[in-house]
């Protein structure tokens, strides 16, 4: 570690260039979470001596002992053995220490909502004022943090100055490079995707892409500051979110019409200009959902008609379990059933395929209102086996989750879904039920079968 008067920001651009090909820089990634863990991984497989820092201290343990947590990043488990062995990558629980031995320091810390759907940001809040106390001088942060525009500006750093220490701009340097790596392909896109540099000088903006072009070999795009850096990673994510609500709007007027909506979406992607999107039972995780309420959120600092086709898809897409329900209780109706004494099999509670996390997962809604209605549950997701999650012990395997049912609802397109047998449905099931969210199944093979069958916009 460089003494304080040499670290990093008091460094001419050649030096910080020399002491980065030397691998003679100390990271510090506060929080190790599903992008904190594989950015420490990554700066650590580059050579630097990297401290992972997180509140978790069974999670700090395993990382040290040599457990990796992330069991659905492919490629990763190998480099964290090799940065973990090799003592390159050091977890704590100690904040205090970890800062005092770092030059460059990273926030990958958690942005969910509260109940009323604002952005919560006491995690990042709280660090910034232990920062204030702890970091070394001329030390570098960068928020990778996903948060709305501004809050690096009016927020972070007047809580990081309220110590009465540090002056960012001054003696610190401040910038964002906001993570854009989608989970379950972590390690791909890190080394694949472009991400975005600001700074709130031009100095901590060159300082990051120097860092960054060696660590990660991927095209910097350099903002003109953070609050626009964080726009553009905003932008991106909420431009998702509405196309996903439109298509749910279209799936269910086609449902009324008799049209096939993966039929008019795969004929409409041979247009140039046209971008698919894909229906579902909702939109979950810790991105889409809270980068909406995040800009809804700076929008509401202005005016109340700001953004409201935005306040608009999340509506749609958070009643599309409403949906799934409806389309139960339908399918249910023909084949002579009453839904409060039916078992239904949830297949799938991940929000996404082939990840294990069920962060605002649409799962949990549609669980809910099956317990309204009474309804006996199995879950299985083969990433939650025989685990209790949302009060339920989940099935050990998807024989278990489907014998004696009355219907399925698939809400997760797990690769495991798409091999399932329809001959072992029939034998398990009587009369049996599909519910659809994700495409899953081929309608002229379940009809064959006997099965009685519903699908987000399709045909039936």
């Amino acid at each position: 570690m460089n003494k304080n008067q040499d670290n990093i920001m008091n460094m001419s651009v050649n030096e910080v260039l020399e002491n980065v090909k030397n691998k003679n820089l100390t990271i510090c990634i506060i929080g190790t979470g599903r992008i904190g863990l594989p950015t420490a991984i990554s700066f650590a497989n580059y050579g630097f001596p990297t401290i992972g820092v997180d509140i978790n201290s069974d999670l700090v343990k395993d990382i040290n002992e040599g457990k990796f947590p992330l069991k659905d990043e492919p490629g990763m488990n190998e480099i964290f053995d090799k940065v973990v062995s090799g003592k390159k990558l050091i977890a704590s629980t100690d904040l205090k220490t970890s800062l005092s031995k770092s030059n460059v320091i990273l926030l990958s810390l958690p942005t969910p909502m509260n109940n009323e759907n604002i952005p919560d940001y006491s995690a990042l809040l709280t660090v910034a004022k232990d920062l204030g106390k702890y970091m070394s001088q001329n030390s570098l942060i960068v928020v990778e943090s996903t948060v709305e525009p501004g809050f690096v500006e009016k927020s972070l750093i007047p809580e990081i100055k309220s110590e009465g220490i540090f002056i960012p701009g001054e003696n610190v340097g401040v910038g964002v490079c906001p993570e854009t790596a989608n989970p379950g392909a972590i390690m791909k896109d890190f080394r694949t995707l472009p991400r975005l540099v600001g700074g709130i000088n031009e100095k901590s903006a060159e300082i990051i892409s120097i860092i960054y072009q060696h660590v990660f070999p991927v095209k910097l795009i350099p903002m003109p500051n953070c609050k626009t850096a964080n726009a553009v990673k905003l932008t991106t994510n909420v431009f998702r979110d509405l196309n996903i609500a439109f298509v749910n709007e279209l799936a269910i007027l086609f449902e009324k019409l008799g049209i096939d909506i993966f039929t008019v979406l795969e004929a409409a992607k041979t247009k140039y200009n046209f971008q698919i999107h894909y229906p579902g039972a909702g939109v979950g995780g810790p991105c889409l959902p809270v980068n909406s309420y995040q800009m809804i959120n700076s929008a509401s600092n202005f005016s109340k008609d700001l953004l409201q086709l935005v306040e608009t898809a999340r509506k749609i897409n958070e009643k599309m379990p409403e949906h799934v329900i409806k389309l139960l209780k339908n399918a249910l109706n023909e084949a002579g059933k009453n839904i409060e004494e039916s078992t239904i099999s949830i297949l799938g509670i991940s929000y996404k395929p082939n990840v294990k996390d069920i962060q605002l997962t649409p799962a949990k809604d549609i669980i809910d209102q099956c317990q309204k209605l009474n309804c006996k549950l199995k879950i299985y997701d083969p990433y939650f086996k025989s685990q209790k999650v949302f009060s339920y012990i989940t099935e050990n395997n998807i024989s278990d989750a489907m014998k004696d049912s009355d219907a399925i609802i698939l809400i997760t397109d797990h690769k495991e879904f798409f091999s399932i047998d329809l001959n072992m449905i029939t034998q398990l099931m009587k009369k049996p039920v599909i519910i659809d969210a994700k495409n899953v199944f081929n309608i002229n093979e379940l009809k064959k079968h006997g099965i009685i069958f519903r699908g987000i916009g399709r045909k039936y």
